[in-house]
């Protein structure tokens, strides 16, 4: 076991400094283009930007969130196989402090996003006027500042406290990720599904599906595994196959698969129970979704974001072929995309999707802040949680 731990521990570098640095660097010039191109687009027009954003946003945030969901439940469930993987996603999770600032300008436009039930005009809506102990402005901005300090520390503790671990061979580090893993879950749940209420359901405040916030979550975990094995394919590719080897990507394949058909069944659930229902004010959000263009959109997410990734994932081949895997992958990440754009957007145009530049700026500012502090959390820690008690278990882990 020692011998293998040191062969590990050799393997288990930094990345190099000439390649974190031009990471990062990339990653900065992507957040300061995004800043200028929102700024522009704010001034063109400042109510598309406003839904444009919050789409980019909620992208960014929901990703971030399915990392810290993995990190959380493989320290749950002491998982052994995930001992490497858990530092990359604990490297994604680093973004959530930062998405309190991403949040800024939602705060900011807010009236214009939530105006059905900021407005003047829900004071002459009866359904509104009952909601209104929870939706008004001044309790919606106290619930965001909990849900993000929630997951701003949540990040900020665990991953100080795996850098611990990297420090001593004292296991405590280890025994107090386990031990806090538990109600930290329970926060994560309560706070992912109302922000889901808050920032996506109530944008069509008479709208309501009771198990909206596991299709966000659904969304969150898939796109989080999918960026996980690009980087896990990445490492690889660098040489660095201790850890990233294509039994890592078997195992990423499986989960990835998983949640595939998880997503879409939970997708498939919520419109079944409004179709059956027949409710007119539940049954008008998938009508705006099959009107126009949007009929389109719907499609292209039930292919692209299920009957396409079924297919490929399904054998053993696609998820062991870093090409295969990896194209699936990226795939998953746009269609996360336009998955949180198709539940955004037709509150704005409900007669069809019409893209624009806007919408590209709405992303590209989160996706440019993102980028720049994943690249900075990966320069800065070794690339696997060094002195962790099933890093050479996770490495002999071997898919028959």
């Amino acid at each position: 076991m020692k011998s293998h731990g040191n062969a590990l521990t050799e393997d288990a570098k930094v990345l190099d400094r000439a390649v974190a640095q031009r990471l990062v660097s990339r990653g900065m010039m992507l957040a300061v283009a995004g800043g200028v191109l929102s700024v522009a687009a704010a001034v063109v027009d400042k109510k598309r930007f406003a839904f444009s954003y919050l789409t980019g946003f909620t992208w960014a945030v929901t990703l971030a969130l399915g990392a810290l969901f993995f990190v959380l439940i493989q320290h749950l469930t002491r998982a052994r196989w995930s001992a490497a993987a858990r530092r990359h996603m604990e490297w994604v999770s680093g973004v959530l402090p930062a998405c309190a600032v991403l949040f800024l300008p939602i705060a900011v436009l807010a009236h214009d996003i939530y105006h059905h039930w900021m407005g003047e005009q829900a004071a002459h809506d009866e359904i509104l006027r009952q909601k209104a102990a929870y939706l008004n402005p001044t309790f919606f901005y106290i619930r965001a500042v909990v849900f993000l300090a929630a997951w701003a520390g949540l990040s900020l503790w665990f991953i100080k406290t795996s850098r611990a671990q990297d420090e001593t061979p004292d296991l405590r580090p280890t025994a107090k990720m386990r031990a806090s893993s538990a109600p930290a879950i329970i926060v994560f749940a309560l706070t992912l599904s109302f922000a889901a209420f808050d920032w996506l359901m109530s944008l069509d405040p008479h709208w309501y599906s009771t198990i909206f916030g596991v299709y966000v979550f659904a969304g969150a975990a898939t796109s989080s595994l999918s960026l996980l094995a690009l980087i896990t394919i990445a490492l690889s590719k660098a040489g660095l196959r201790t850890l990233g080897s294509v039994e890592r990507q078997h195992d990423i394949g499986k989960l990835l698969f998983g949640f595939v058909v998880f997503w879409a069944y939970i997708a498939f659930s919520q419109y079944l129970l409004i179709w059956y229902a027949n409710i007119p004010e539940e049954t008008l959000f998938f009508r705006h979704r099959w009107e126009g263009s949007w009929k389109a959109v719907s499609l292209l997410l039930l292919f692209g974001h299920f009957v396409v990734p079924f297919l490929t994932l399904l054998s053993r081949h696609g998820k062991r072929n870093p090409l295969v895997l990896g194209a699936t992958s990226v795939l998953l990440l746009v269609m996360h995309y336009v998955d949180l754009y198709w539940l955004v957007m037709p509150n704005l145009d409900h007669h069809g999707a019409h893209p624009s530049w806007i919408d590209l700026a709405g992303l590209l500012g989160p996706l440019g802040v993102g980028a720049w502090v994943l690249s900075r959390q990966a320069s800065k820690s070794p690339l696997y949680p060094l002195n962790d008690p099933h890093l050479a278990d996770a490495a002999r882990i071997d898919n028959p």
